[in-house]
Parts: C-alpha cells; sequence; structure tokens
C-alpha cells in the first residue's frame, strides 16, 4: 500500500497526529527534496526522491518512473508513505506520481491522508477572515468549484450543469461519525449542513 501523506505548509509543528503516526509506523517513507525531509526527519529516516520543477516534460516523466521503481517495492511488501508538502491532493505532483505507479504496479492500493493546505493556512497566517466565496487558481482557469454547506445538492446539481459543469462529487459530515460520500447523479436531495460539494467542468 502507498500512503500520501500531507505534512502541511512548513512548520513542523502543524503536522497532524495522523501524518506522524503514519511516518513512524511505515516501512519505508519517501519524501520530494530537503524541505520536506526536514519535516519528517524527527520521526522517520525518509528517502528523498526527485520531483524536477522544469519545464521539460519527457525529465519529469522519466523523474516520475525513477519514482515508481522505488516506492513499489515498500508497497508491495506493506506500507509505504509518500509524504506531500501542504495537501497531496492539491496542486501536488502526487496523483501524476500514482497514475504512473498505478501503470505499473496496478495491485497496490493507495491511500490519501489530508494535510493542512496553502489555501485555508494563509488567511490563519496573514489574520484575513474569508467568509465568502473565493476563487483558487494557478492561473490555468476555473474548471473546478468547490461549495460548501450545500444543503440541496440535487437542485444546486441542476443549476450547475446549465454553467457546464458535468461531474459533481459530494461528501457529507467528512471525517465524522455517519459520514457520506456521493457522486455523479447519486446526489440525494438534501443533506447535513457539514457537506462539501466538488464540481468540475468536463
Amino acid at each position: 500500500m502507498l500512503v500520501g501523506v500531507g505534512l502541511g505548509p512548513g512548520d513542523k509543528e502543524l503536522l497532524t497526529l495522523r501524518a506522524v503516526r503514519l511516518l513512524r509506523s511505515a516501512d519505508a517513507v519517501f519524501v520530494p527534496g530537503r524541505m520536506a525531509r526536514e519535516l519528517v526527519k524527527d520521526h522517520c529516516e525518509p528517502v528523498v526522491l526527485e520531483f524536477p520543477m522544469v519545464n521539460d516534460e519527457a525529465e519529469i516523466r522519466q523523474a516520475l518512473e525513477r519514482n515508481a521503481e522505488a516506492i513499489a517495492p515498500a508497497a508491495i511488501s506493506g506500507t509505504a508513505v509518500l509524504g506531500i508538502l501542504g495537501d497531496p491532493n492539491f496542486y501536488s505532483t502526487f496523483s501524476r506520481q500514482c497514475e504512473i505507479l498505478k501503470a505499473r504496479y496496478p495491485d497496490i492500493e493507495i491511500k490519501v491522508e489530508p494535510g493542512i493546505s496553502s489555501i485555508t493556512a494563509f488567511a490563519s497566517r496573514l489574520q484575513v477572515p474569508v467568509n465568502s466565496g473565493f476563487t483558487v487558481t494557478d492561473g490555468s482557469g476555473d474548471e473546478c468549484l468547490v461549495m460548501l454547506k450545500v444543503r440541496s445538492p440535487r437542485e444546486m446539481m441542476a443549476k450547475l450543469r446549465s454553467s457546464g459543469y458535468s461531474q459533481f462529487h459530494l461528501i457529507e459530515r467528512m471525517y465524522l461519525e455517519g459520514e457520506k460520500v456521493y457522486h455523479g447523479d447519486g446526489l440525494p436531495e438534501t443533506c447535513d449542513y457539514m457537506s462539501v460539494m466538488f464540481a468540475r467542468r468536463a
């Protein structure tokens, strides 16, 4: 098994309790560079992988393929952790690394444990309250939408379809008792106040 573990925004005291537990118990821990190594070194001896920050697609892919070969033995025989700065599924190369790993080793199970991302940490660090809708982008467009507190998911899905959105996911009471996950046309008519909807334009 491979577990992608979020390491937070850069302060080792912002590692989650779950991240620390996984770092200490994993059969092998991999990290993308020296900054991540500094965050985890109190809990394990990580293997530093190469994730080149370049525009050369061939060089990037070759590095990801080498990483996959390094990770695979531990992920096949036990539990491997790949520590990622911030959150593994927010603007990181984790998903691309997993695609290459799964293509070569389809039987490896992959899980993700979240970390504090810069998308939420900035507000606390800058002491700027965010109490209304806002846009997060890397400049490549706004094909995704995250909505909080969606009480009428099917009604909202119908509205978003008219704006070009075609993929929908909903999680209700995330990480709480009674958590429920819905995808596509399976969204419910109503749901709990503690809900998050994710929509994507195809």
